[in-house]
């Protein structure tokens, strides 16, 4: 397969992986948000555009760039202590909007209820990891529709959480999945490892990831009456700003289910299929309501 069908897929989530307070929406839901690009040309550009808004903002950090961070955005920490000037956090929203309107990428969010979750099963097993691998199958049956190839990248989470969830991405691709049966993760990822990256880094597709994580999930729940409206504000612009760029059905022009994945609701309550995961195949996915 030549360089020009290459493509990476970021990822990020929005929420937590753990059964805590889960009568609050703003922990109850757990989002995985991925972008890919076509490495070659559609990332370049994009990446050399970033750093080109951030060095307008911030000036030249070589020894120490600025990494966009949702948190610390919103927090005003570190170098984005500047964007409590009116002035500059003006021309910083502005200037991101343009950044994410321009670049050239597909777009999933994968969503799972981890209160159902919790009640479907008697040891659930850790939710990131069913959105990691109903991420892999959008991502894998999108390089095979376009006869191209790829691999996945994540941010470090600590090294307990990137042992386990590249031992969870190895079983994905190794044994594929109910919707997706390993073959077509073997004609389209170049490889059975996830690369993961920290911060520090300074990835400019996880950044990317990063920002977009929740306000699109809170977009996807708005959508479907699962959250109050939270009103007008900086996420639903960013959301406009890539609401464009989400997988499809290119035949159908269907979103759901392919850029919105919502991971099913199953009531009879049973052991967790997924709990054997690094034992055993994950095909018991089918559990988790992955949609075809």
């Amino acid at each position: 397969m030549g360089v020009l069908n290459r493509y990476r897929l970021y990822t990020d989530e929005s929420g937590d992986h753990t059964y805590k307070l889960l009568d609050d929406p703003s922990h109850r839901y757990l989002a995985l948000l991925g972008v890919w690009f076509r490495q070659h040309d559609h990332y370049t550009a994009f990446a050399d555009d970033l750093e080109r808004f951030k060095r307008g903002i911030f000036g030249p950090r070589p020894d120490k760039p600025v990494v966009l961070h949702r948190s610390d955005i919103i927090n005003r920490k570190g170098p984005f202590g500047l964007l409590c000037q009116p002035e500059v956090e003006a021309r910083f929203d502005s200037g991101l909007l343009e950044v994410v309107a321009r670049a050239q990428f597909k777009m999933a969010c994968v969503i799972i209820n981890k209160k159902d979750h919790l009640g479907k099963y008697i040891r659930p097993f850790h939710p990131y990891h069913y959105c990691v691998a109903a991420m892999v199958d959008r991502y894998s049956g999108w390089l095979n529709y376009k006869n191209a190839v790829g691999d996945m990248m994540a941010e470090s989470r600590g090294k307990e959480d990137d042992l386990q969830l590249k031992e969870a991405y190895r079983q994905t691709y190794e044994l594929g999945t109910f919707s997706m049966f390993k073959p077509v993760h073997f004609r389209s990822l170049t490889s059975k490892d996830i690369k993961i990256q920290p911060k520090a880094a300074n990835i400019a597709g996880l950044q990317l990831a990063d920002i977009l994580a929740h306000p699109v999930k809170q977009a996807c729940l708005l959508e479907k009456g699962l959250i109050p409206d939270p009103g007008d504000g900086f996420g639903k612009r960013m959301y406009d700003a890539a609401r464009g760029k989400f997988n499809i059905n290119e035949g159908t022009r269907v979103v759901q289910g392919y850029g919105k994945v919502f991971l099913r609701r199953h009531v009879r309550k049973r052991k967790d299929p997924f709990r054997g995961l690094f034992r055993a195949s994950p095909y018991g996915l089918s559990t988790c309501g992955v949609p075809h």
